[in-house]
């Protein structure tokens, strides 16, 4: 019974130190990195998720409306077209988040609807609505310029930004066509394989 009492308490000791140590590993964010921001988000299907969560793998991330007929379509294609460069092990490796600059009109159906038209994996795809409040505060974190328009659409910065899995900001691909720059898809491959 001693011997049993021994086991058990040694066995809390363990717990004990590691669980801080644990958290402190899940709570250290690089100084750089755009995860540092705050901002609680929702998604296509109406879940709140915290912008933190993408921590982990790496992304390919860009900020879009959904009313927009003109560059954000070009941006979908874009990452699309990242994509289907990937091997198969690449692209189960690689999350894409389409951030939304117009939270008013972005509501989930219109977010799925995108989704929708554009036929995207939503294992892989996340198109997500910031509060009023955080877009301007994530637009700066990722060096995105938006302007609203008095009839309703936005001049706003079309690129591809490729996030470590710490949410570094390890490449920028400004997107002018359906194709992604060659360059940008060896940055993703790069990233992807230093991944572990």
């Amino acid at each position: 019974m001693k011997r049993m009492f021994k086991r058990f308490f040694l066995g809390l000791a363990l717990c004990a130190l590691a669980v801080p140590a644990l958290a402190g590993e899940a709570a250290a964010l690089p100084g750089d990195s755009v995860y540092q921001v705050q901002s609680s988000l929702t998604d296509q299907d109406g879940r709140t998720v915290a912008w933190q969560d993408l921590r982990g793998r790496p992304a390919v991330v860009s900020m879009f409306y959904a009313n927009c007929h003109l560059m954000c379509p070009l941006i979908v294609a874009s990452g699309k077209a990242l994509q289907k460069r990937l091997t198969p092990q690449e692209y189960a490796g690689l999350d894409l988040a389409m951030l939304s600059i117009d939270p008013a009109r972005d509501t989930p159906a219109a977010l799925r609807e995108v989704a929708t038209t554009h036929q995207l994996d939503l294992d892989r795809w996340h198109l997500l609505r910031p509060s009023d409040g955080d877009v301007r505060t994530l637009a700066a974190a990722l060096g995105v310029r938006y302007r609203a328009q008095p009839d309703g659409t936005f001049n706003h910065t079309s690129v591809l930004i490729l996030l470590d899995r710490e949410g570094r900001i390890v490449a920028r691909s400004e997107v002018t066509g359906l194709q992604p720059d060659a360059a940008f898809v060896d940055k993703v491959r790069e990233t992807l394989a230093a991944a572990p």
